[in-house]
């Protein structure tokens, strides 16, 4: 992936690591007007930075929309995705739906050609959201774990913003490549191989999880409220080779909806 710069002023573009470092300063700030989680739910412990490898997501897509990632033809993603940056708690689980706020596309307009390139949705339609309703992809991941993540982080520009700007700092796509792991329907790769070419480039231990026949389908890096990588210490649901699959994008067609033989509920 090349360079990654975040366009959080039409008027000037600054590198990621001093936004990341603005935005912190910015949540301090913030902190003490924003309650940091609802209905009893606690603070939590630390991120997880949940990344989709897109050719497993879309091997299941009978049928194409506009909004469906898998179907740009050569825009199409071919590295890892975001899913989401999910806040989590040490012991197990995580808080969800934090607070009362609703997603607003507009906030994040600034930000929408990244979200669009780095963030995409891989299916058509709606998901439900915190508060018996329906809407986007982008909509879910904000209301259950963007609201939850104070006093870290505060509101949705800053939620889309930070994500953004760990995922470019943190290239996994790029540390695989250099590696020697790249995508391919034939080759497969030493599962410890892999999360050691990961660890060498984050500093940390991620968790990685497998579809059927060791296919990457997710890959998480965690961070501390810091931003600092850390031991993800979650088991891995691969096999002991796995495989980072390729995908040949399909064409738009207009109000299809897609057809997925494993649907689960998006997290």
């Amino acid at each position: 992936m090349a360079s990654f710069y975040i366009k959080s002023n039409p008027m000037v573009v600054a590198p990621a690591v001093f936004l990341l470092l603005a935005l912190q300063l910015v949540a301090v700030v913030l902190a003490a007007e924003t309650p940091s989680g609802g209905g009893g739910q606690k603070e939590f412990d630390y991120f997880v930075l949940a990344l989709q490898w897109p050719a497993t997501s879309c091997k299941n897509t009978g049928k194409c929309c506009p909004a469906n990632g898998c179907c740009r033809g050569a825009d199409s993603p071919t590295e890892f995705t975001i899913h989401g940056l999910w806040p989590q708690y040490n012991e197990k689980g995580w808080p969800s739906c934090c607070t009362d706020a609703v997603f607003n596309q507009n906030e994040i307009s600034l930000l929408s050609e990244d979200i669009e390139k780095y963030w995409p949705t891989y299916r058509c339609g709606t998901t439900s959201n915190c508060h018996g309703t329906k809407g986007s992809f982008w909509a879910h991941e904000y209301e259950k774990h963007g609201t939850c993540a104070a006093p870290v982080i505060v509101g949705e520009y800053d939620y889309f913003l930070t994500t953004l700007t760990i995922f470019s700092k943190y290239n996994v796509t790029k540390a695989l490549s250099d590696a020697g792991f790249v995508a391919s329907n034939t080759e497969k790769y030493p599962l410890g191989d892999v999360v050691d070419a990961v660890k060498n480039a984050t500093n940390s231990t991620p968790k990685i999880s497998c579809a059927k026949k060791g296919a990457v389908k997710e890959l998480w890096i965690c961070f501390d409220k810091n931003f600092e990588p850390r031991d993800c210490d979650l088991a891995n649901s691969c096999p002991e080779f796995i495989k980072l699959p390729t995908y040949e994008p399909q064409g738009v067609v207009e109000g299809a909806i897609p057809w997925i033989a494993d649907a689960e509920e998006l997290i």
